[in-house]
Parts: structure tokens; sequence; C-alpha cells
């Protein structure tokens, strides 16, 4: 029976802790199987060896203890001497082993975390993914928190509580042998008779550990909640705080400090709710981990104090014996001791399987058959074709429904109408909106160029921000310089290797001419421009377009704009009306076509 066919009822919580650690390991386990597995594997190797050693110093240690108490009980000054000696080499021994693990540890962690990190961004970044996740359900707000914070937590807590759990499953088989074979047995008198308990210190170390976990884990249920809840909330603060920064031009020229202000401290208010609830679910943690550990390094010496009063225990076998006491009980304790680590990783990993998993989702989506899919592809002649096209909102509203045409290379096409069906019509030649029904049919071996009316510009040299997303040597400085002056920024020659935040330098005219320049450094031979002139006057925009026909004289060209002075630009006109509201192509009521009904005139302009 699979995970998904067990019954709800029957799932309990360590049911559910195995599912979702096995969930991780399918997304973050092929490390290990990936082109660089052997690395990863010798890492891996490396780790559980040096683990192994730290396991045998603990063990070298407790002997060592052992045998120190009894030379000071013999008052033996040789005997002292040799201890002394003995624990220089553990003391050196102990530090190369700890610094290596240290070393190994940390190169995995940021390894796994480099590769789990490319995995998710290239799920991310592929096939317009970010963008479409935006409007897709699902639990995967501030992917890039998710990617940045979570995934290094993931990660990082992973191998850390790994680590120790195989350090405390090696102490508690190696220990629970010592213990025996130090501590032996105790006679207890019940109603006058004896009895022979072999062992009795691993049954107390078993029986006082079980009591810790089992309060523990009770206490730390309200922290597995509240670490979550405040990493969502703090994520949600971090990202407020990430808009106003890019959209402080804006929010300054409207005065919208005072309502950022206001957000900013509703958002505080989360992180400080969660904060409170995870600080009283730690502080009762805490009051019990603090008595239960006080208490450690004392009750196995009161237990096992009578033998040694009674002559049947050595000093040095009573400390050795309450020492190993101590390891059994803290390696029986691991559930306790990581609560709060395991809370953070679950918390971490739980946001990372969400990201995932909605990516996975849009993956499926576009790889399984559906007739409420647009379809993008090739044409086979150098035109482009668009049939039978429905355009609907993710709800299924329709946006736009019939629409066909036929653009053949070298025309000059306008689109005006409804501003959100215009809009939304580039989106879908662009590959970015996939819901609705028919095709888009590209025009075969041509390059297109996609303008929005505001174009992406990274915070870096100038070049790269005129060659994006092309490499800058791709072009040589007669190409940048050429592009600079046809696009109107020909005053910005000298500034080529300067890195700077264009974004912010350039005013919103200066950044639409970027876009302008791309197209005349990159060449292409159609371009769809979406508003891409609204920043300009007549007179500007009459130069920069006739520097377009002058340049790249074939190109093709289709346009969304709304200003009526942009016809003489074009050789055709498409006027497009939005659908009635209230017709569904699905998920609500059926669509009721009306024949008479015209969603696009098409026009020529003489």
């Amino acid at each position: 029976m699979s995970a998904e066919q067990v019954p709800a009822k029957k799932r309990g919580r360590f049911y559910e802790l195995f599912h979702f650690i096995l969930r991780f390991a399918r997304l973050a386990g092929p490390f290990w199987l990936g082109p660089d597995k052997w690395r990863a594997i010798s890492m891996t190797a490396s780790l559980f060896l040096l683990t192994v050693a730290q396991v045998v110093l603990a063990i070298w240690t407790n002997y060592w203890n052992g045998n120190l108490f009894d030379a000071l009980g013999e008052r033996s000054i040789p005997k002292f001497l040799t201890q002394i000696g003995i624990f220089a080499i553990i003391f050196l021994l102990t530090m190369a082993v700890t610094a290596t693990h240290l070393q190994v540890k940390r190169r995995l962690q940021v390894n796994w975390r480099r590769w789990l990190t490319r995995r998710v961004v290239d799920r991310w970044m592929a096939q317009k993914h970010h963008y479409q996740l935006i409007f897709t359900p699902g639990e995967h707000d501030n992917p890039d928190g998710r990617i940045a914070d979570d995934i290094n937590n993931a990660t990082e807590q992973a191998i850390a509580l790994s680590h120790t759990l195989v350090y405390s499953v090696l102490v508690l088989g190696t220990f629970i042998d010592i213990l025996l074979n130090v501590a032996g047995g105790a006679t207890v008198n019940v109603s006058g008779s004896s009895y022979h308990v072999p062992g009795y210190m691993v049954f107390l170390a078993f029986g006082y550990a079980g009591v810790g976990t089992g309060l523990g884990l009770i206490l730390g249920r309200p922290l597995v909640r509240a670490t979550n809840g405040l990493q969502t909330a703090e994520a949600n603060f971090r990202y407020g705080l990430a808009r106003v920064r890019e959209k402080a031009e804006e929010i300054a020229l409207v005065g919208g400090e005072r309502v950022e202000r206001r957000r900013f401290v509703g958002l505080f208010v989360g992180i400080r709710d969660f904060w409170l609830r995870q600080t009283f679910a730690l502080t009762g943690i805490l009051f019990f981990t603090s008595g239960y550990g006080a208490l450690l390094p004392v009750f196995p010496i009161l237990v096992a104090a009578p033998q040694y009063i009674a002559g049947t225990m050595t000093l040095g076998v009573l400390m050795q014996t309450a020492q190993a006491f101590q390891k059994l009980t803290s390696a029986l304790s691991w559930p306790v001791d990581n609560l709060s680590d395991m809370a953070k990783w679950r918390a971490s990993a739980d946001r990372v399987m969400s990201l995932a998993d909605d990516l996975q989702k849009l993956e499926e989506a576009r790889a399984a058959p559906d007739e409420n899919r647009i379809t993008v592809g090739r044409a086979d002649t150098p035109t482009l074709a668009i049939r039978k096209l429905q355009i609907v909102n993710p709800d299924g509203q329709l946006v736009i429904d019939g629409f066909d045409i036929e653009v053949k290379e070298g025309e000059h096409v306008l689109i005006d109408g409804d501003a959100g069906a215009a809009v939304n019509l580039f989106k879908v030649v662009a590959g970015l909106w996939p819901w609705g029904r028919g095709e888009v049919m590209l025009p075969k071996d041509r390059t297109i160029l996609f303008m929005p009316q505001r174009p992406y510009i990274p915070n870096d040299s100038l070049r790269a921000v005129l060659a994006y997303p092309n490499e800058p040597d791709v072009y040589d400085d007669n190409d940048f310089h050429a592009a600079l002056d046809n696009a109107g920024l020909g005053y910005l020659r000298d500034r080529l290797d300067e890195v700077s935040a264009w974004e912010r330098v350039l005013t919103f005219r200066g950044q639409q001419r970027i876009g302008f320049a791309r197209l005349f450094l990159h060449k292409p031979n159609w371009i769809f421009m979406e508003e891409a002139t609204d920043a300009f006057d007549a007179i500007a925009e009459e130069k920069l377009m006739d520097a377009v026909i002058c340049e790249l004289p074939k190109i093709t060209v289709i346009g969304i704009s709304f200003n009526t002075d942009h016809d003489h630009f074009y050789t055709r006109k498409l006027n497009l009306k939005r659908a009635p509201d209230g017709q569904f192509l699905f998920g609500g009521p059926p669509v009721k076509h009306a024949a008479s009904l015209l969603l696009v005139e098409d026009e020529k302009i003489l």
C-alpha cells in the first residue's frame, strides 16, 4: 500500500514524519546520484569515518577517566603522570578530528546547498514558471526567500542532525556494552528475598531518557508550529521591505511613507505574535531540559554510590560509570536535545518542498495533454499564425474568444482596443500565459525580441545591461556605440563599463530607450512591443520609430499601444474587444458563443 493509499485515520505522527523525510529525500537525495556523485559519496563517507573517530575518542576518554580517578584514589604519582601523557594524546587527536570534521561537514553542506539551489532555480526559471507561479494556487509565497534562506537551513540542518543522530546511535551501541561491563549488576532486597539485577544502570539510563524524551516531545509540539509560522512571517516582512526599496521613487512621489510604515507595523505584528508563541514553547522546553540536564551528572553517582561505599567499586569505576551513564542517556535523549533544530529543519524543508511541488505541478501540466492550455510552437513558414485562440484568466474566465490572425513577414501591425485583452495576447505570444485554448505558431527560423513597457535592467555594467540576455563579449564597442546613438543615449557611450543601479539612474523614458538600444544591438527579425514608447512625446517617439525603420528596414513589428498618433507607423490595425463578463471556459458557467459578437476588428491602414 502506497503512502497515498493509507487511510488518514491510520496515519500517526511517526508515519507522517517518515513520509515527510521520504518526500525531502526524493527532492534532495539525487545529490548523491548525480554527475558529481563520487565527490558527494566520498565526503559523506569521510564524514562518517570522522564521526566514528569521535566515538572512539569518547570511548578512550571514558576509560582514561576511570584510570585517572583510580590513580588518584591510589595516590600514585607515576600512574597519574602516565594518565597526563595519555590525555595529551587524546587532546591533540580530538582537536585534529574535530577540526577536520568541521571542514568536511561544511564543504558537504555548501555543495549540497549549491546542488539543490541549482535544481530548484532551474525549475523556477524554466518555461516561464517564475512568472506563471504568481497565478498558480499553492504554498509558494516569497520563492526568493525559500531558495536563499530555506534551502540553506534545510541542507545545513539535515547534515548537522544526521551527524548527531549517527553519533548518538554509535555511542548508544558502544556505551551500553561499557556500562554493562563496568557497572555490573546490583542486588535488590524485596520482602526478605534478594534479587540480582544485571545491567541495572542500563535500564535506569533507558528509563531516565525515556521519561525525558516523552515529556520533551509533548512540550515541543507547539514549537514546530510556532517556528514554521515565524519563518513565514519573517519572509513576508523581508519581502515587504525589499518591495519598498524597489519602488522607493513611486512611493516617495505619492507620499506613501505613512501607509508603508503602517504596513510594516502590521507585518511585524505577525512576527511578534509567532515570536511570543515560540518563546513560550522554548520556555517550557528550557524549564524542563535545564532540570533534566542538571540532574544527569548527579543521578548515576547517587545510584552507584552504595557500591562504592560498600567497597565493591573503585573510585575510578564509579566515575567511569557516571560518565558512561551520561553518554548513554545523552544518546537516548537525542530527540529532546534537537527539538528546536528539528523544528527549524522541518519548517524550512516544508517551505522548499511546497515550492518544488508547485513547480512540479506546472511541469506536469505543461507535459500532460490539456485542452485548456494554449499551444505555442514554430510554424513551417516565416509567418505568425494564431488559430482559434481563447484566452482566459487562471480561474477560467474568458478574456478573448475566437481570435484568428495571420501576420506575414515585413508587416507592421498595431494592436489597440481593450488594454487587458491586448496585454494578455502579448503574454500568450511570449509564452508567458498558457491558460486558454488554441495555438500560436511563431515564424520559422526567425529571431524574436519582446519589448515590455518597462524593460528589465539588472544591476550590472551598462555593457551587460544592453547585451542582456546575451553575453557582452558577443558585441564590440562599435556595436554598443551605434545602439546607444540610435536609441538617443549617446551621452552614455563613455560609461559602458560602469556598474550601477541603472534602473534608478535612468528615468522611465531612459529605461524605455534602453529597450530600444537592445533592439538596435540584437537586430531581431521580429519585435513585439507592449506600450514600449508610452513614455515619449510625439516628436521623440517619431524619431525613435523612424530610426527603427531606417536601421532595420525588413523588421516585422507588432505593437500594442493606445496612442492614436501611432497609426502612421503601421500598415495594419487590430482593435481587440474583451469577451463579455461572466463567460468561463472552465471553472464556471459554460461559454455562450454569440455569432454576432465581433471581438477583433482587423483593418488595413493606408
